[in-house]
């Protein structure tokens, strides 16, 4: 009798102990579904706010040399370039902010100067309250600084948006036919002169990740996903002491150009710590692929090196070719301010190298002219003086485009020579990181870089002036052989226009259009910021460093996807009306 009284209770105690358990798990499904909307609501913006910055008025510098602006607004802020001091200095240049309509807040404006030592100062300030301000039109503002003389003059146009959401799998927005035609239709060829700013959609399904590196004493981590392209980020929710998450969540990001770079960033929630890194994927957005689910392996913080763990990711990219073309010759967003990029004498060393090469094949070339000259090779000598007699005596100015266009047909015929170069280049940056760190423990024992903190200046300097002058030859090089073909054949498009246009039009004719079209930009549009159309198309192409760590040329050793298919490019899609 006491055992079957025992066995009684026992079973009472698995039923109440079993409906303990399935509330506990109802009310933590209840209250990570709120966590997971109330995270949903602070991350969707409703609109932009773009922010031309166009110049000083009477701006008091004192004995400041140079001078630059910081805008902020909540955790957002912009950096202007820096100008030497002047009392109307012209800045133009143009910031885009997410606004928020339940938290507009109020825009935060500093004006700083540094003296010859680098020293900052801060020399005025002022604020403008959003909220106050009209949608959809151009807010021209005089705005005088506080603490110290003079006045800001900028233009700001509040303007709503649409195309961002974060949502479950189940109501996936490109699943609902009828929903997905609408937005074929948004972006069809027809409507192509409509609404410029708005390209295209980007949906992004963040499934799950596998074997994720533990960050935690107990073996697990705490995983999430940040999403970034451009200065836009939206966040999954957090699937706490999991090595194998599951989010299952899609987001949808509008487009603003189209040779963004998706990143996909994995990290640890860490309380009210910073969280930890656990591993990143960069996928250009031209080289996905509609609707096939694919498998990344993760990569360390600088995408130099494979991590530990794989990331699943569907994608649908929607948008209209024509307008994205014409963003590509407009000046790239401004990038959020981030840290500062650290000395580092390997960095130096390989934007060194790479000047270098870029030299030894200009004067390659100009030794491969002169020689044609000194005949050292009869057959070669003889070649290059009867192109030189036909071309000279029958040259006409369409035929510079229509060499160009040609160099670019011989190379899409004939496979660039360029895979060695790459392969040297990614087995270079494998070694940076390993490089950094032992710089970091040097400035730790002996401190130069603090106290030699003009050498560092311009050390750095040099650094950056390599960079930039590797990197620009090599973006011309890479547009001539194909390694982004949207970009090369819109190149040949340009190229085309071009020769039939000096073909068919007098000389005389294009200069004085090109003229006028200058003379009367400014009274045409007053808020208009000058631009090089040619130095914003060679920003949209990567540099040989930029091909390794984005994924457009995986270098030796780097495993593809686990797919099977590898990071490479898809064919241009155009979408028109039915």
């Amino acid at each position: 009798m006491s055992g079957k009284l025992t066995m009684g209770a026992w079973c009472s105690q698995k039923r109440w102990s079993n409906r303990k358990r399935l509330s506990a798990s109802k009310s933590s499904l209840i209250r990570n579904l709120r966590l997971s909307e109330s995270l949903k609501k602070n991350q969707l913006w409703n609109g932009i706010i773009s922010i031309t910055l166009l110049e000083g008025k009477n701006v008091s510098g004192g004995n400041m040399t140079e001078m630059f602006v910081q805008l902020k607004l909540g955790d957002q802020r912009y950096k202007s370039k820096t100008l030497c001091k002047s009392a109307n200095p012209q800045w133009q240049e143009r910031f885009d902010f997410h606004y928020f309509s339940d938290r507009m807040g109020i825009l935060e404006i500093e004006v700083w100067g540094k003296d010859s030592k680098k020293h900052e100062e801060r020399l005025g300030t002022c604020k403008v309250d959003i909220s106050a301000l009209p949608l959809k039109q151009v807010n021209c503002l005089e705005l005088p600084l506080e603490s110290c003389l003079g006045a800001l003059i900028m233009s700001i146009t509040l303007t709503p948006c649409t195309g961002v959401s974060i949502s479950d799998l189940c109501v996936c927005p490109l699943a609902d036919p009828s929903e997905r035609k609408q937005i074929y239709q948004r972006y069809c060829f027809q409507n192509s002169l409509k609404d410029m700013k708005d390209i295209g959609i980007l949906q992004v399904k963040v499934l799950k990740a596998v074997d994720l590196l533990a960050a935690d004493f107990s073996g697990k981590s705490d995983p999430f996903c940040l999403l970034e392209l451009g200065n836009d980020r939206l966040q999954t929710h957090t699937i706490y002491k999991n090595l194998n998450p599951e989010w299952n969540k899609v987001f949808t990001f509008p487009i603003k150009d189209i040779h963004d770079v998706l990143e996909v960033t994995v990290f640890d929630e860490d309380g009210d710590k910073p969280p930890d890194f656990l591993g990143k994927v960069a996928i250009p957005l031209l080289s996905i692929r509609d609707g096939q689910q694919n498998c990344y392996v993760l990569k360390n913080k600088d995408l130099e090196q494979a991590f530990k763990g794989v990331i699943y990711l569907e994608m649908d990219l929607i948008y209209n070719p024509v307008k994205a073309s014409i963003r590509t010759f407009t000046p790239r967003e401004k990038r959020l301010v981030e840290d500062s990029r650290k000395l580092s004498k390997k960095i130096l060393s390989r934007d060194a190298d790479r000047v270098k090469r870029l030299t030894m094949a200009i004067w390659n070339t100009i030794q491969f002219l002169k020689s044609c000259f000194q005949w050292e090779s009869t057959l070669r000598s003889t070649i290059a003086f009867v192109v030189f007699l036909v071309t000279v005596w029958n040259f006409e100015l369409y035929m510079v485009p229509l060499a160009l266009l040609l160099l670019f047909v011989y190379n899409f015929i004939r496979p660039m020579k360029g895979k060695i170069s790459n392969i040297q280049d990614s087995q270079e940056i494998a070694d940076i990181e390993e490089e950094e760190d032992e710089d970091d423990k040097e400035s730790e024992k002996k401190g130069l870089i603090e106290r030699l903190y003009m050498v560092q200046d311009i050390v750095s300097t040099v650094q950056n002036i390599l960079e930039e002058i590797a990197s620009f030859g090599e973006r011309i090089k890479n547009t001539f052989n194909w390694t982004v073909p949207f970009l090369s054949l819109l190149a040949c498009l340009i190229l085309t226009v071009a020769t039939i246009t000096l073909y068919l039009v007098p000389l005389r004719y294009i200069i004085l259009i090109w003229g006028i079209n200058k003379f009367t930009k400014k009274l045409r549009n007053p808020y208009s910021i000058d631009n090089n159309e040619l130095l914003d198309f060679l920003s949209r192409v990567p540099s040989d460093v930029q091909k390794v760590c984005n994924g457009w040329s995986p270098p030796t050793g780097t495993p593809t996807l686990r797919s099977g298919h590898p990071q490479s490019w898809s064919s241009t899609r155009l979408y028109y009306c039915e």
